[in-house]
């Protein structure tokens, strides 16, 4: 993990100041480095980590900050990682050119990994851009009353159809499980992995995301203590799972709770009362057992791997990425 903060902040700096400290802005504030630690994670599977592993875990990091810049602007976030948004502290332009110029710089590392990881750089870029699509779009159409093509967001008008779930989830997949699998296929692939073992780490890492995902939206509503604004979904309109099962409730003691999430929550007093009454409902747990359900899947994943520290280690990174939940 040194080499790669080092490999990072190599990277990310420029010749302009300016750029240098923008570029370098969230990536100084630290954060989990969750997805390379995962790539050299799946490289102890193998052979180990060497450069090119270290480059590839840079290249997926990259690209996860380069979204993050983008999502503040999304989002209209004031924190992220407990520090000021990069469109808080450098305005909305500059923070979604900064996340351009790391989209491309994340490029740059990991066309020096050949052709095949470049390709699976643009795959995942593309499911990662085309999830993150649907999920803002769910926000909008929510906004304008889902108006548009009936299949424009399987999400929108829809509150009482369980088979919402399902799409939310395939959405999880493409914007955040998509870059994490490919964090474990490129430790995997460069730890020199067979090609079995390259293809059960990706679909675990797809798996974790989820997971992941799924823990980020429930400290959303649950927790104020995270770095990050509290109610950003529910202030966008974003059906997150919780949402969700609140609205597939038939209680009628739930019509107020319904009444409030069922598009943006923009007045700061009715957010207020929206995070109190989700904190209290049914539908909490009810989500917090559906990443429990998921993080089963992706541990079973490694059962067919040969048992070693890193199979060991890969297991309770799900258990701790599970827990954030709890």
């Amino acid at each position: 993990m040194a080499a790669v903060a080092d490999r990072l902040a190599e990277v990310v700096d420029h010749d302009d100041p300016f750029v240098a400290e923008a570029s370098g802005h969230l990536a100084a504030a630290g954060g989990k480095r969750f997805r390379p630690l995962l790539t050299l994670l799946a490289s102890e599977v193998g052979d180990g980590w060497d450069d090119r592993v270290v480059d590839a875990a840079v290249g997926v990091e990259l690209t996860h900050l380069a979204s993050l810049y983008h999502d503040d602007v999304m989002d209209e976030a004031d924190l992220r990682r407990g520090v000021a948004s990069a469109n808080a502290r450098y305005g909305n332009s500059t923070a979604i050119l900064v996340g351009d110029l790391l989209f491309g710089t994340a490029s740059l590392v990991v066309a020096g990994l050949g052709a095949e990881a470049v390709k699976i750089q643009a795959e995942t870029f593309v499911r990662l851009c085309a999830g993150q699509i649907r999920d803002d779009r769910q926000g909008l159409d929510e906004a304008a009353g889902a108006g548009g093509p009936a299949d424009a967001n399987p999400l929108a008008g829809h509150a009482g159809d369980p088979a919402v779930v399902t799409a939310y989830l395939q959405i999880l997949a493409d914007k955040t499980g998509a870059l994490i699998a490919t964090a474990a296929r490129y430790g995997a692939m460069f730890g020199g992995c067979d090609e079995v073992t390259v293809r059960v780490l990706t679909s675990y890492g797809e798996k974790l995301g989820v997971v992941f995902q799924l823990a980020d939206d429930l400290l959303d509503v649950a927790s104020d203590t995270s770095g990050k604004t509290p109610g950003t979904d529910l202030r966008e309109g974003k059906a997150t799972l919780p949402v969700l099962y609140a609205r597939l409730s038939t209680d009628p003691a739930d019509a107020r709770l319904q009444e409030l999430v069922r598009g943006p929550v923009e007045d700061p007093a009715e957010l207020a009362e929206a995070l109190e009454l989700l904190r209290a409902h049914r539908s909490m747990d009810q989500a917090r057992a559906h990443v429990a359900r998921v993080a089963d899947e992706a541990r079973v994943l490694l059962d067919g791997l040969e048992p070693g520290p890193a199979v060991d280690a890969l297991r309770a990174l799900v258990d701790g990425v599970a827990e954030r939940s709890s």
